[in-house]
Order: structure tokens, then C-alpha cells, then sequence
């Protein structure tokens, strides 16, 4: 992550400044408010060892990073302090991800439309299977999740080399991507060999929740297709099927598929069983719809909600909410106000975001966060705790 360090200085003239905005003191760090080509992100300023330390917030990183190093290399102009130390200048040696392939889950919000019938793949690992089911369907759109960025970088490799353009790459959780699929659009959902979680239950891909997902997505006579060498999971998974009754199912041991991993083909030798699930959809699911207004109260006051914020974290039936730190904020009218660092929504991929209270009114710092059902129901939650 690009990064500076400064002698100790004084703050920079936010009045001045063209590129700085505000700046927001909190306890134990600064947060300065950049904006850059028409985006908003922040710097973090805080001491190290006698010296200051500035660098990206995490939590508001852009890309490219290329803007980033810029925005570093402005604070220093604008500081006037001593540079003990950069790497803004460096090169970008880390290979950039085809953006044909890779997207991220605000397309799958805003933009994503297809006139295809979609393919799911859920974790695909080393690709093999991924990469075949897109080779032989050329006329189907292959959604492959993964969590694993080498994996990734893996398979896109290969998508360019065998120059496949019926693949969509996503980095991110399945049991909440589905979220942003509409009803009745997708044709078959793979997951192949997914991890146990033995000891970490409560991580595992498949669920009654997920298996719900799955019949929503998935068109009339589409199929859930689970496949896994671990007998524990496929008792459990068997007896998921209870909840899914109305829904036919079958069970096959030891099946030949016409691709194979080299890891499967490793525990095939090991004379390892592999057991296959298949669910499959029988009717039509309604659109997906909810409320997913995200907006504020029109007046705050500053002084009480700081001192009503909680300290610990809130958790509701399906999301959390917890306030991590609060700023006093100074713009260049030198106006008071505060910035809110909370991290919310699900539980499994919570989301972190700046709330800015200026004037009496709120919103999200860089704007709404993604439209899901439990980031709704976390905002919720943050209107009733700031009336």
C-alpha cells in the first residue's frame, strides 16, 4: 500500500487547498479527506517513532493505485515537511487483472445484464472445471467465485490465453452473491469440492439459506450440483435435503465426470469416495424486491450522538453493527462536524464505511453502500441508534 513518512509538521491549510477538504481528529490518528478526478477517499495521518506516518485508509482505497501515490505526493508538496520516506515512486509490478473477465460486485449491482443463460460456479479452485463448462457452452454465461486471489490470477491467465469470453470472474462471497441475481435466471450452480469447515460449521458454503438462493436463481429444471470427497460434509448436506422435500434430489457415489482436476484425480487414486448432491428447481420464483432506501434523518446533533454511539458492537438475527471510532471534523469554511467509522451488514462479509455529519445531516462518505437485505437491515439499525 503506497505510504509516506514526514518529520513531524504542522496540519496542512485546508482553506488552501485544492485537493484536501477536511480534516477529521480522532484519538489516536487523523483522517484527511482527498479528493481527486472527481473521487472522495481518505488519508490516515499518524505518528510513528517520533515521525509521521501517512497513508491510504483502507476502508476508502481506489484504484488505480497510480492515483493514490498523486494524492500522497500533493500532502507532501502542501506539507512542507521533511519526506524521510516513499514509495509512491515505485513501479506497479503485480499483474493487473483483465478487466474483461474480472468484475466487481457493485457491476453485478449497477450494470450487469446478459442475454445468456448464467452458470454458476462456486470456489473453482485451480479452474479446471470452470474453464472446460465454459470451452464446451460457448453459448452460456459462466460465473466463477472465488476468495482465492492466486486462484484467480490463475485462471485468468488462462481465460486470455484461450481467449474465452464467456467467463465472469468475481472475487467474492457466494452465500452472498446470489443476492444480485434476479429470479429464474440461472441454469445450473456448481459447487465442487467446497472446504468442510469441520471445526468452523457456520463457514460452510452450503446451507438451508444458500440452497434457498439457489431455487430463487435458478430457472425451472435448473440444478444445484454439490460434489465432495468429505464424508462429514456429505452428511450434512444430506440431511439439508430434509428442509427441500418438494424438491428432487439425487445421490450418486463414485461418479466420472469428463474433467477432472489433478486433485481429484490424486484422491481417485487414493480410492477415496466422492459423493455427488443434485437439486434440482421445479417452479418459477417471484422477483427478488425490498426497500433499499438508504438515506438519513435531516437533523443531527453532533454533541449527542457522541455521546450515544455504542461502544460495543450491536448484533441483530442476520446482521451486525459496530461504531469502531468517531473523528471531529473541520472543512475548509472551517464548519464543524463528525465522521463515523461503522462497520455493518452481514456477517460473514461485513462491509466498513464512513458516516459524515456535517450541518446537521448525514450520509455515507463515497456514497450508499451495496443494496443487500442485511446492509439494509444495518442501516436500520444506525438511523434508530443517531434519532
Amino acid at each position: 500500500m503506497p505510504h509516506i513518512l514526514l518529520e513531524p509538521h504542522d496540519d496542512i491549510d485546508i482553506v488552501k487547498s485544492k485537493t484536501f477538504h477536511f480534516i477529521a481528529k480522532g484519538r489516536y490518528d487523523q483522517k484527511i479527506c482527498a479528493v481527486v478526478e472527481n473521487k472522495e477517499f481518505l488519508l490516515t495521518k499518524v505518528k510513528k517513532n517520533g515521525n509521521i506516518l501517512v497513508k491510504i485508509d483502507n476502508a476508502t482505497r481506489l484504484t488505480p493505485v497510480s492515483l493514490m501515490k498523486k494524492t500522497l505526493n500533493q500532502y507532501v508538496e502542501e506539507s512542507n515537511a521533511k519526506l524521510l520516506f516513499t514509495n509512491t515512486n515505485a513501479t506497479d509490478t503485480k499483474i493487473k487483472a483483465e478487466e474483461t473477465y474480472i468484475k466487481n460486485i457493485e457491476y453485478f449491482v449497477s450494470d450487469f445484464k446478459t442475454n445468456k443463460e448464467i452458470w454458476v460456479e462456486v470456489g473453482f479452485g485451480s479452474g479446471v472445471h470452470l474453464l472446460h463448462q465454459a470451452l464446451q457452452n460457448p453459448d452460456k454465461l459462466i460465473i466463477g467465485l472465488e476468495i482465492h486471489y492466486p486462484s484467480i490470477e490463475q485462471v485468468l491467465k488462462q481465460l486470455k490465453i484461450q481467449n474465452i469470453t464467456n467467463v465472469l470472474i468475481v472475487n467474492y462471497d457466494a452465500r452472498l452473491f446470489l443476492e444480485f441475481l434476479d429470479s429464474n435466471v440461472v441454469g445450473r450452480v456448481f459447487v465442487h469440492f467446497p472446504v468442510p469447515w469441520d471445526k468452523k460449521p457456520h463457514r460452510r458454503v452450503m446451507s438451508v439459506g444458500f440452497i434457498q438462493e439457489c431455487m430463487r436463481v435458478l430457472k425451472v429444471a435448473g440444478t444445484l450440483e454439490l460434489r465432495t470427497d468429505s464424508p462429514n460434509y456429505f452428511e450434512y448436506c444430506s440431511s439439508l435435503l430434509e428442509h427441500f422435500k418438494a424438491y428432487p434430489n439425487k445421490i450418486l457415489k463414485n461418479k466420472d465426470l469428463d474433467v477432472t482436476s489433478k486433485y481429484e484425480a490424486r484422491w481417485k487414486r487414493q480410492e477415496k469416495d466422492i459423493w455427488d448432491i443434485t437439486i434440482t428447481s421445479i417452479e418459477e420464483s417471484a422477483p427478488i424486491e425490498f426497500d433499499s432506501d438508504f438515506s438519513f434523518d435531516s437533523a443531527y446533533n453532533i454533541e449527542e450522538i457522541k455521546e450515544k454511539l455504542p461502544k460495543n458492537p450491536i448484533v441483530g438475527g442476520e446482521f451486525l453493527v459496530n461504531f469502531e471510532d468517531c473523528y471531529d471534523v473541520e472543512n475548509k469554511l472551517r464548519e464543524k462536524g463528525l465522521l463515523i467509522k461503522v462497520t455493518f451488514g452481514s456477517f460473514n462479509r461485513p462491509v466498513t464505511k464512513y458516516l459524515l455529519l456535517e450541518e446537521g445531516k448525514a450520509r455515507y462518505f463515497q456514497g450508499e453502500p451495496i443494496k443487500t437485505k442485511t446492509n439494509l437491515l444495518a442501516h436500520q439499525k444506525i438511523l434508530e441508534i443517531l434519532k
